[in-house]
């Protein structure tokens, strides 16, 4: 028996559908020699601070840097029961081998072999490695499986990499958030991203708009325009000089000029037009993609690639074939060139996103509209892709006037090539992209050296200089794709470039969300005050792009076997020693972390009023008002002071309140609590019963 381990319930299924595994066990399925099982994501994981030393359940400054000797390893609590229903496997005397069949790279392999070791697994293990979970894909993959040994470093890098956002996350984060007293997250990724956004809105911020002039002659049936005048006198003193003049052609130049197609998707370029096109958050777009790979509609999307291999040629012709009579635009009949999707020596683990030859035989109609929408775009991305090039003519002409020079500029498409098919896709959105625009708009007449144009019209134009966009996810993403393109560069071959993976990349965004360090407005991505803050305070060796590209570099350097694991955590650990070494504890300003939210107005002096762990109390140092949450004159009543109840208490000075226990006759009853400041240490309340009533209903 051959025990296969996938990454999720689902895969399994698929893979045991092809295998005959058909008998269904608690945990697993089996039939036809195989045993086929799965994980729930990462069953085991790095353990828990405390786990090294109970101290470390609390943060103190003085415990820092934490790092461990000799690596400890726990079970997830929630997925405890599956972990033992895989060892139970392992260990079955008819188990003679294992495959892997988790997610083909980094973090599957990572996710497989932590169970396998932890488990105290010496079985031999085979390496499945697919691209599609078509039923063709795995079988092709099971008859060529590979030895479990050949993926070594693969595990190596994978550790590694888990070993130093755990070193980062625990030392940073608890140094910082003891220093501030706010939890502060600190991420090897996280951080960097965060600095991005920060740095755009800063720059946005101290932007300061700036006018500038031109004069623009109006030649009839086009326009030319000057270089920038120094200032309005300048402009209106050309205009002015040039009004009812002539204009003379000095020079005419022609450019015929081409645009390439785009290339496939990888992960992170279906993430961006997933957001740009139809508002998706990252995390949305690899969710609509995972769950079609699972659906056997799309190849494994967790890809960095936009190339095909080799072996892929022929296949491709077909696979267009199919897209076009699925996708509801009408697709040009162009002349295919496949060859510019083919580069095997660009294809890592996965090659580029494609639809699968399933999605011709699928109900596209019942998909989900994400789910639809993302095939839809991987589609006319691989159409698209394989279309002719766009071809056109610029057209620069130099006049002259009143002594200086115009400059007309023209453009006119003579192929519209792979933009034609791109236009009928856009056609079908309910929103067209900003980006969205046609070139063939401004072409220039017929001109010729000598061409004189008599009495033209000359106007000073007015313009303002504009400030860098907000980020929104499409573009934060290519930041985070390109952030430290210049330190790669100089690094030299590095597989993944800029900050995270394209299967991260998803991650970090949804983590800064919810750790209000961004957040979302519309589809703009904004720093909190808390986040900005945080970049402030933190040093540029956390905070830059520059760690990521070193410790993405070295990584790849350790999976080749060019570097060894103790080498590159030496580097971590000396890094986080540094970085606690030079921050001490009193130099910290916790007053830019300290946001309350205020829930009235103090009636004593006016101040704000905001909450605290236990208490309401004035923001003033020299006011000594505050409402005690677990004040004994509502605990007495089996009641707790709230939010809300002491919100209403600041603005109407009393509050109906039901069900009030009374400890003198063991009853509850409905009374008006009252507001009865008198300025003393601790605030007073008093009852208000409503009058009562005789029996014909008077006072």
């Amino acid at each position: 028996m051959k025990l296969v381990i996938a990454e999720k319930p689902s895969v399994a299924q698929s893979l045991a559908a092809v295998l005959g595994a058909k008998e269904r066990g608690q945990g697993y399925l089996q039939g036809n020699g195989y045993v086929v099982s799965w994980c729930v994501g990462h069953l085991i994981g790095l353990a828990a601070a405390d786990s090294y030393d109970p101290k470390y359940s609390k943060w103190c400054y003085e415990d820092l840097p934490i790092i461990p000797k000799q690596w400890k390893y726990a079970v997830a609590p929630d997925k405890k029961e599956q972990y033992e229903v895989l060892v139970s496997l392992m260990t079955r005397p008819d188990v003679e081998s294992l495959v892997c069949a988790t997610d083909a790279g980094r973090e599957g392999e990572l996710i497989f072999r932590l169970v396998y070791d932890h488990a105290g697994c010496r079985k031999p293990f085979e390496r499945l490695w697919i691209s599609s979970m078509e039923d063709s894909a795995i079988r092709e993959g099971f008859q060529s499986l590979r030895p479990g040994s050949e993926y070594d470093r693969l595990y190596e890098a994978a550790l590694c990499r888990a070993k130093a956002d755990w070193l980062v996350g625990i030392t940073g984060t608890r140094l910082f958030s003891t220093l501030y007293r706010k939890t502060l997250n600190v991420g090897r990724v996280m951080t960097p991203t965060l600095a991005l956004v920060v740095d755009r809105e800063a720059a946005i911020s101290e932007f300061k708009k700036e006018k500038f002039y031109t004069v623009v002659l109006d030649c009839g049936k086009f326009t030319a325009s000057s270089d920038r005048c120094e200032n309005r006198k300048a402009a209106d003193h050309l205009s002015a000089a040039c009004s009812t003049q002539a204009a003379v052609v000095k020079q005419v130049e022609k450019k015929q000029k081409s645009a390439q197609p785009p290339k496939l998707y990888d992960l992170t370029s279906l993430q961006r037009d997933g957001n740009r096109l139809y508002g998706y958050t990252a995390q949305q777009v690899l969710d609509y993609a995972q769950t079609l790979y699972e659906k056997k509609l799309l190849t494994y999307p967790r890809t960095d690639s936009n190339y095909l291999t080799e072996d892929m040629k022929d296949s491709i012709p077909g696979l267009c074939d199919m897209a076009a009579s699925i996708v509801s635009f009408t697709v040009p009949a162009f002349e295919r060139d496949i060859s510019r999707v083919i580069d095997s020596s660009k294809v890592s683990d996965h090659h580029a996103l494609l639809p699968t030859k399933q999605a011709a035989s699928a109900d596209l109609a019942s998909l989900p509209a994400g789910e639809r929408n993302i095939l839809t775009l991987v589609m006319a991305r691989l159409l698209t892709a394989v279309a002719p090039k766009h071809i056109y003519e610029d057209t620069s002409a130099v006049l002259e006037c009143g002594g200086t020079s115009f400059t007309a500029k023209g453009r006119v498409v003579t192929s519209a090539g792979f933009k034609e098919l791109e236009q009928a896709f856009f056609a079908t959105l309910k929103k067209k992209p900003e980006d969205d625009t046609r070139e063939d708009a401004g072409a220039l007449p017929p001109l010729t050296d000598g061409q004189t144009f008599e009495k033209v019209k000359a106007s000073a134009k007015e313009g303002t200089t504009s400030p860098p966009k907000h980020f929104t996810e499409d573009m934060l993403l290519s930041a985070m794709e390109h952030a430290s393109a210049a330190e790669f560069a100089e690094i030299g071959d590095v597989e993944r470039t800029g900050l995270g993976t394209p299967a991260t990349r998803a991650g970090v965004l949804e983590k800064l969300v919810r750790g209000g360090f961004l957040e979302r407005k519309g589809r703009q991505l904004l720093p909190t005050k808390k986040g900005f803050n945080l970049i402030v305070v933190l040093p540029d060796a956390i905070k830059s792009a520059h760690l990521t590209a070193q410790l993405e570099a070295e990584l790849k350097a350790v999976e080749r076997g060019e570097q060894e694991s103790a080498v590159f955590l030496d580097g971590i650990e000396k890094l986080m020693s540094d970085l606690v070494a030079q921050y001490h504890a009193v130099s910290a300003d916790t007053s830019m972390f300290q946001q309350r939210e205020v829930i009235g107005k103090c009636p004593r002096c006016g101040s704000d009023v905001v909450e605290g762990k236990k208490n309401f109390y004035c923001t003033s140092r020299e006011c000594q008002f505050s409402m005690w949450k677990d004040d004994r004159f509502f605990t007495s009543k089996h009641k707790e002071l709230t939010k809300p109840m002491a919100a209403a208490l600041l603005k109407n000075g009393r509050i109906k309140m039901k069900g009030l226990f009374s400890e003198k006759k063991g009853v509850l009853y409905d009374a008006v609590v009252v507001l009865a400041d008198t300025g003393d240490k601790y605030v007073n309340y008093k009852i208000e019963l409503p009058p009562r009533q005789n029996k014909n209903g008077k006072e």
